[in-house]
């Protein structure tokens, strides 16, 4: 059963054999592509069922990750919502300092609280001190780069092994340029904005063969959107020095966690 523990173990398995986390990312758009209208609003383009739905993405990850932009424009509080911490799982990572305020009680009943995703921040400007951020809901992290890979190499230095990248279209367009992304959720809502800014920026391709394709995995209806679920089609150009894997965790090897393989050096940006 080699299949089914691979795709069991799948976004551990990542983690552990590249020295990286696995890369979930999010983004919420309206038919034509924009994330906010032409005088900034965004809240809400998607429905309620389909940010319940993204909830339950956040309670099953390790880290959620957005930019400084966001934080100064929509204060957010990254936290998990709806119930959906129920799904937490309560093992398998560091212990990351927060509880979230939900909580939900183990197999045992005992009233043990799954520690909430780790919220990041990435860029130099300063999160407010009255930001939302600084509340009840998980520990905070602000890196201050620009760099995803040191981004990556500090999140799995932490423990980390899946991140959600919920950020706008600066941090997305960064991580895409950089061919992390190992999956990408993504809320259509039927509405049409014509202006404002889009979900994703540069991605420095000049011509339509050069255009990075994605494999769609799943397509379902959340509520009146659609979410679809996309993979890379095929490996995306990385210059990032190789890593000799272990016998013990090569493709098909199935092995019980531990401690994680140690990051690569982030590249110099």
């Amino acid at each position: 059963r080699r299949a089914e523990g691979e795709a069991l173990l799948e976004t551990w398995l990542h983690a552990v054999r590249s020295g990286r986390p696995w890369v979930t990312l999010k983004t919420a758009t309206s038919l034509d592509g924009r994330v906010a209208a032409a005088d900034g609003t965004s809240r809400w383009i998607t429905s309620t069922e389909a940010r319940a739905d993204a909830h339950r993405t956040r309670a099953v990850v390790d880290a959620v990750v957005v930019g400084t932009g966001t934080v100064l424009a929509d204060d957010p509080a990254l936290t998990v919502r709806h119930g959906a911490d129920a799904a937490r799982p309560t093992e398998g990572r560091a212990d990351q300092g927060g509880a979230d305020q939900g909580g939900a009680e183990d197999d045992a009943g005992q009233g043990a609280v799954a520690p909430a995703p780790l919220r990041v921040v990435v860029g130099h400007r300063a999160v407010p001190d009255g930001a939302r951020l600084h509340g009840p809901g998980g520990e905070l992290v602000h890196l201050r780069t620009h760099d995803v890979d040191a981004v990556l190499a500090e999140l799995a230095a932490r423990g980390v092994r899946h991140v959600l990248v919920e950020g706008g279209p600066t941090l997305a367009s960064a991580f895409l340029r950089a061919g992390v992304v190992d999956e990408l959720h993504a809320y259509v809502a039927p509405v049409l904005l014509g202006a404002g800014p889009i979900a994703v920026g540069d991605l420095g391709v000049t011509t339509l063969a050069d255009a990075p394709r994605w494999s769609v995995r799943t397509t379902r209806q959340v509520g009146p959107d659609v979410l679809v679920v996309a993979r890379p089609a095929r490996p995306a150009p990385s210059t990032r020095p190789t890593r000799e894997v272990p016998p013990s965790l090569s493709p098909g090897a199935v092995t019980p966690p531990g401690d994680p393989v140690p990051p690569e050096p982030a590249s110099e940006a």
